[in-house]
């Protein structure tokens, strides 16, 4: 049987090493490593796949940049005729991003089987296109592993049958799990020993130079305190230099490998973000987590775990910060299945999907 993963981003890379870690020794699969480039970025590309141990892909779409329409459009055109041609018996796809929902579409069409590894997370926010991707992808998928039991509610809730749906675990905590230990070991000779650990991309926090601009005097209030290490995104830089803002004593770094990065994160003080995957890996690890946004598709991060919603508030943030820094006494726990095994459990119902058989986990 010939499985397709489908990758197009980093989230992704850490998504996608545990599912071909468990499925390489199984001799009745043959798996392909399709990159289609939506993350273009060829030396970060290179270190995140070096890192997690992943293979050189098979394919590369090479997309790069473009508008949400563009972008999809073109991943759908040149990932048909390889479909088509190399007929693959299941195609996975992983996340929220355009390259997920781009292969659910082209998939569905041809009539190939669909696996959606992270299905059921919602923000309800229709107005990030991440939400739109997560719906739309669930309705075409055929397996949908989720990554916690509210993902199993809201599909249930849009009407998925319960056939269709495999709470497995977080594959994300997989990939942080096995390179906990060689974190740990990277050097910290470039950093405060207390620190404020910052990631901030989302289109909504960055683009519009107003919030950008209220975001970064309110991380210069927290460098009054803590310092602030921040290994920017790209976009985030650039916008930060097209507005004229001023960035003050925070530390600016360039955007960090996987391992490297993972070892700032597991020696942070607080953590600062926008974003969904670090809600979860701050959680696993009992740091505390800041989030700038008024929703999360993650919300097991903030009923069992370490996160908090700041949105833009400044007194919250304030707040929550002074909590983090005195220690929070509030009892934090590691959501079900996110043990390091997600992977396994995935591969276990794929193999038994493929041969006919209901895995049973």
């Amino acid at each position: 049987m010939n499985i397709f993963h489908i990758v197009g981003a980093r989230p992704n890379f850490m998504k996608v090493a545990p599912v071909l870690n468990a499925l390489k020794g199984r001799k009745s699969v043959e798996q392909t490593l399709i990159h289609t480039g939506q993350h273009y970025d060829a030396n970060m590309s290179d270190v995140f796949f070096q890192q997690l141990g992943i293979p050189a892909p098979d394919v590369n779409l090479a997309v790069g940049s473009g508008t949400h329409a563009k972008q999809t459009a073109e991943i759908m055109i040149r990932l048909e005729p390889i479909v088509l041609e190399r007929q693959p018996d299941m195609v996975l796809v992983y996340g929220d991003v355009n390259s997920t929902v781009a292969t659910a579409l082209v998939c569905a069409k041809l009539g190939v089987q669909i696996g959606h590894v992270e299905a059921g997370l919602r923000s309800f926010d229709r107005t990030m296109p991440e939400e739109i991707n997560r719906h739309m992808t669930d309705q075409l998928a055929d397996l949908l592993f989720t990554p916690s039991e509210d993902g199993d509610e809201n599909l249930r809730r849009e009407g998925i049958p319960a056939t269709k749906i495999f709470f497995v675990g977080n594959v994300m905590i997989d990939s942080l799990v096995r390179l906990l230990p060689l974190a740990k070991k990277t050097s910290t000779d470039s950093v405060p020993k207390r620190y404020a650990l910052v990631t901030l991309h989302r289109p909504a926090n960055v683009d519009d130079s107003v919030t950008l601009k209220g975001i970064l005097e309110s991380l210069l209030e927290v460098n009054r305190d803590l310092a602030v290490v921040f290994p920017a995104h790209p976009r985030t830089r650039k916008r930060i230099s097209d507005f004229g803002l001023n960035a003050g004593q925070l530390l600016l770094l360039d955007p960090l490998p996987y391992v490297d990065f993972l070892g700032l994160q597991s020696r942070a003080t607080v953590v600062i973000t926008d974003s969904g995957g670090i809600q979860e890996e701050t959680t696993y690890l009992g740091i505390p987590c800041l989030t700038v946004r008024e929703n999360t598709e993650r919300p097991i991060t903030v009923s069992m775990g370490t996160n908090v919603l700041v949105g833009r508030d400044r007194d919250k943030l304030r707040s929550e910060l002074s909590r983090a820094l005195v220690g929070d006494p509030q009892k934090r726990t590691v959501p079900p299945l996110w043990d390091g095994h997600a992977g396994e459990r995935i591969a276990e119902v794929l193999v038994g999907r493929l041969s006919g058989v209901r895995a049973a986990i």
